[in-house]
């Protein structure tokens, strides 16, 4: 139960924090749908290889810049969206950075009509967000997360 809690408390605080920053600065979007299934990943399966820091932060920015390239492309279709998270995820595997949650990023890109700003606001700097709080969060509450050992 205790690890429940954490898990909880730790997601509440970091989308607050995304949150807050979304309500604050207007000129930009800070918080997308993907980030909270991201926080389910680094807070309540914290030691899982899909919620290592690498594949949150280039998992998203790789998905994120599939769908900003194939908007780009071929703008909006049916089969421009399938394509896109398809292309996501060929690139999380092919660079071992799979992240389940980013898979979301393509469909928002093109939904959305994102422009290459997209993935500097909100994902990658979200899911550094993200990463550092987890880093920080998980070593305080004394759980598992990511040692810099881990780094391969």
């Amino acid at each position: 139960m205790k690890n429940n809690i954490i898990s909880g408390l730790g997601a509440f605080l970091c989308i607050s924090a995304l949150a807050y920053l979304n309500s604050y600065d207007e000129s930009n979007l800070w918080l997308i749908p993907p980030f909270g299934a991201s926080m389910v990943l680094v807070m309540a399966v914290n030691e899982s290889p899909l919620a290592h820091p690498k594949n949150v932060f280039f998992g998203h920015i790789i998905s994120a810049f599939a769908g900003v390239f194939v908007y780009a492309i071929l703008g909006f279709s049916f089969l421009s969206v399938g394509f896109a998270v398809g292309l996501a995820v060929f690139l999380m595997m092919v660079t071992k950075t799979v992240h389940p949650p980013a898979g979301a990023n393509p469909i928002i890109a093109i939904l959305g009509a994102k422009g290459i700003g997209f993935i500097l606001i909100p994902v990658a700097t979200g899911a550094a967000f993200i990463v550092i709080f987890a880093i920080f969060y998980n070593k305080l509450t004394k759980r598992k997360y990511f040692t810099f050992n881990d780094i391969r």
